[in-house]
């Protein structure tokens, strides 16, 4: 598949093998792979940083094969799921980064354009999110709306 904002093919990336169970040597047990999950959830880590830890820390490759859910449906059982998808949260911060450095350096035209793409990925992932019911319709993306949801 192409990249979104140039003439490039895309990069070629790494797939996890096909599996139907998990591994031997994983942890296996249900009830503490979700109460962990829920433990990293209430220290403020993302769903993609939960995957790590559980990967890295508690022998656990694949959560979905072991609980027969993704991480974001455990956290959405307990209700600790975050309000915006993770990754229009982390363009969002990425926007508010890029608009500071704007701010002190006005001449800078090369990332004024990565902004622009930048904002028009959020409105296109916003228009996704409202279809498949995600985000409710009346959120919209504006540069305040972005700092008040990030200072949070």
């Amino acid at each position: 598949m192409a990249r979104m904002h140039t003439r490039k093919k895309g990069q070629a990336g790494s797939t996890k093998p096909h599996r139907l169970e998990p591994a031997k040597w994983s942890n296996t047990n249900k009830d503490e792979i979700e109460k962990t999950i829920i433990q990293l959830a209430d220290q403020g880590k993302s769903s993609s940083e939960i995957g790590m830890v559980m990967r890295d820390r508690h022998g656990v490759p694949d959560v979905t094969l072991v609980t027969g859910k993704k991480i974001t449906a455990v956290l959405k059982e307990n209700n600790k799921a975050p309000k915006v998808p993770e990754d229009l949260h982390n363009l969002i911060v990425k926007v508010l980064d890029l608009n500071k450095h704007l701010d002190k350096n006005k001449k800078d035209l090369h990332n004024k354009r990565a902004l622009n793409n930048m904002v028009s990925k959020i409105r296109r992932l916003q228009k996704y999110y409202h279809r498949e019911g995600i985000l409710p319709v009346e959120w919209k993306y504006s540069l305040e709306n972005a700092e008040m949801l990030i200072s949070r």
